[in-house]
């Protein structure tokens, strides 16, 4: 198993130390060579964590860092032993469970402390950590989902569902910006015209970009007819719509058959979303394919 790596806020939660405080050690004594991410950004192993912890054990002795990195490579021989996980990561303080699973109970236990930048902290580390697709799925998915089941059940208040919501997003976008933008299919998405839930378009931009599609996303309360005016330009292959929010049967079959008016005729029109897949007989009668299962994303790619 590959060795578990934080970012430097992350790293500095963990061991004690600030941040400021482990860039100029870094940039005066040389005490840490983190590697760095595609995009960038310095990334610690538990060994370096470990690592810090003991320099800021000896500068809190006294001892001038200067002379506290001149130990560093006794330190080090000390930790190749072996560097246990972190005592402080979430792994350690739930004992059991796959990490997937630790971090999303983080996150709950965060919203419901009302802990947005502990939220922050969390799904930092899980991008850090996994792969864009595997924290997508694995985790940032599920999280979202959760939160928003809790809320509907009374046991989060909407502040605390949002306040998870806002943060989800904020990494969904932040993993579009790194995702792959060529491919030889196009595919333009969108909200329908009510819509402000965006967090499943968000997503679906990320495995279409990810499966090679080129993605047009227009994102929340598109209308029927900027929808259609785009696509008369970006002549997609494929349009993709969410709608989340549940008004009635008669509201979707309205909205839907609006969109289709003025789409092209023949153009593949794909809905998902809970409200969506509440009208499933609506989507099957005016002839639009329902997103449902998960080789639809094939399909819809191919």
């Amino acid at each position: 198993m590959a060795e578990r790596t934080y970012r430097i806020h992350i790293a500095a939660e963990l061991s004690g130390v600030r941040v400021e405080l482990i860039r100029a050690w870094e940039r005066r004594y040389g005490v840490l060579e983190p590697e760095r991410t595609p995009a960038g950004y310095r990334v610690y192993t538990d060994r370096d964590v470990a690592l810090l912890k003991r320099l800021k054990a000896l500068t809190d002795e006294g001892v001038a860092i200067s002379e506290a990195a001149k130990l560093v490579p006794q330190l080090r021989a000390e930790l190749d032993v072996v560097t246990p996980p972190s005592a402080e990561s979430p792994q350690a303080r739930t004992g059991s469970g796959s990490q997937p699973e630790t971090w999303r109970a983080a996150v709950l236990a965060a919203a419901e402390a009302y802990d947005q930048p502990r939220v922050v902290r969390i799904l930092d580390e899980v991008l850090t950590a996994l792969p864009p697709l595997k924290a997508f799925e694995d985790v940032l998915v599920p999280v979202q989902r959760e939160v928003g089941d809790r809320w509907h059940a009374g046991t989060l208040t909407v502040a605390q569902e949002h306040l998870v919501t806002q943060v989800v997003r904020e990494r969904l976008v932040s993993l579009l910006h790194g995702a792959p933008r060529g491919g030889r299919k196009h595919a333009v998405l969108a909200c329908f015209p009510e819509e402000e839930h965006e967090i499943g378009l968000l997503g679906a931009a990320l495995r279409l970009r990810h499966t090679g599609v080129r993605v047009t996303l227009l994102g929340q309360r598109v209308p029927a007819e900027g929808l259609g005016e785009t696509v008369a330009w970006a002549k997609p292959d494929v349009v993709g719509l969410s709608a989340v929010t549940n008004r009635g049967a008669t509201v979707f079959e309205d909205v839907l058959t609006r969109i289709q008016a003025a789409l092209p005729k023949g153009l593949p029109l794909w809905v998902g979303g809970p409200a969506a897949q509440a009208h499933a007989d609506v989507c099957e009668r005016l002839g639009v394919r329902l997103f449902a299962h998960e080789d639809d994303w094939t399909r819809m790619a191919g």
